[in-house]
C-alpha cells in the first residue's frame, strides 16, 4: 500500500480519535470492571513489620531514594527558602511539613507500581514508575489526587485559622521568638493541642479512605469508588492495626522532616513501597 502523506483535516481526525480513545479509557477507569467490594483480610501487627521489612528491600533494590531526591527535594528546598525569607509564614511551617502525611498517597503512586512489577521479577526500573499513568489509570488516580489536594488545603486552612485563634493574629517576630512563644505560653500550648487535634483527624480521614486505594487501582481494573469502599472495609475490619500504621507512618515522617526535610528521601519511598504490601496482605485479588 502507498503511504500518503496526508492533509490537516486527516491529521486532525486522527487527533480527536485517538484522544477520544484516551478519554474513553481513562472514563473506564474511573468506573472499572468491578461492582462489588471483595471481602478484606485481616491484618496483624506482624504484617506491618513485614510489610516494613519488604518495603526497605524495595527501596534498597530499586534505588527510589534517587528518584525523590532529583524530583520532589527541590521542591521541598524551594519551600524552605520561601519560608526562610518570610517571617509570616513561619506559622505554616510545621503544617506543611504535617502534610506530607496526606499527601503522601498520592507521590508514591510510582513506588507501587515499582513493586507490583518487582513481585513478578520484571525488569524494573524507574521508566515503571511513569508507566502507572497510562490511560485506564489516569482518571481515578487524578481523582483520587484531588480529592487529596482538596482535604489538604482545608488542613492547611485550619491550622491558620488555629495559629489566628492562639497565637495570632500578628506574624512571629522570628523562628527563635515563635518557639519560645509556643514553649512558654498557654497561647502556644493550645495551638499545639488544637493543632496536633485537628491533624490527626484529618490524618486518619486520608488513612481510612487511602490505604488500599491506589495500590489497588494500580493493580486491579476497579472504578475508584470500590477503590474507596475496600480501604474503609479495611479499616473498620483493621481498626486496631491500622492505627498502629498511622502511628508509624506519622513517626518516620517526623524524623524524616529532620534535618531540613532531608530525611524524607528515605523515608516516603520506604513507606510507600511498604504500603504496597499492606495492600496485598489485606485485598485479595479477583
Amino acid at each position: 500500500m502507498v503511504k500518503t502523506i496526508g492533509n490537516p483535516l486527516s491529521w486532525a481526525a486522527q487527533g480527536l480519535s485517538g484522544a477520544g480513545h484516551v478519554v474513553g479509557d481513562a472514563t473506564d477507569g474511573l468506573r472499572g470492571k468491578v461492582t462489588q467490594p471483595p471481602e478484606v483480610k485481616t491484618l496483624t501487627i506482624e504484617d506491618l513489620g513485614l510489610a516494613l521489612r519488604k518495603g526497605y528491600e524495595d527501596f534498597k533494590r530499586f534505588r527510589s531514594d534517587v528518584m525523590f531526591l532529583v524530583l520532589i527535594y527541590p521542591i521541598i528546598g524551594i519551600c524552605l527558602a520561601v519560608f526562610a525569607s518570610n517571617q509570616a509564614l513561619l506559622p505554616m511551617l510545621f503544617p506543611l511539613g504535617a502534610g506530607f502525611l496526606l499527601l503522601g498517597p498520592i507521590a508514591a503512586v510510582g513506588l507501587y507500581e515499582m513493586s507490583r512489577r518487582g513481585e513478578r521479577d520484571d525488569d524494573v526500573g524507574w521508566g515503571a514508575a511513569l508507566s502507572v499513568l497510562k490511560a485506564q489509570n489516569v482518571g481515578p488516580i487524578l481523582v483520587m489526587a484531588l480529592y487529596l489536594i482538596g482535604i489538604f488545603l482545608l488542613w492547611i486552612l485550619s491550622a491558620m485559622q488555629i495559629y489566628q485563634w492562639t497565637l495570632g493574629p500578628q506574624p512571629p517576630e522570628s523562628l527563635g521568638q515563635f518557639a519560645l512563644d509556643i514553649a512558654l505560653t498557654g497561647a502556644g500550648w493550645m495551638m499545639v493541642i488544637l493543632g496536633v487535634s485537628v491533624g490527626a483527624c484529618f490524618a486518619a480521614l486520608v488513612l481510612a479512605i487511602s490505604l488500599t486505594t491506589l495500590p489497588m487501582l494500580i493493580d486491579q481494573r476497579v472504578g475508584l469508588v470500590i477503590a474507596v469502599v475496600t480501604s474503609l472495609k479495611v479499616a473498620r475490619k483493621n481498626p486496631v492495626t491500622v492505627a498502629a500504621w498511622g502511628l508509624v507512618v506519622a513517626a518516620l515522617m517526623l524524623l524524616g522532616t529532620l534535618p531540613a526535610f532531608l530525611g524524607l528521601i528515605v523515608v516516603l519511598p520506604i513507606l510507600g513501597h511498604a504500603t504496597w504490601y499492606i495492600y496485598r496482605a489485606a485485598v485479595p485479588r479477583s
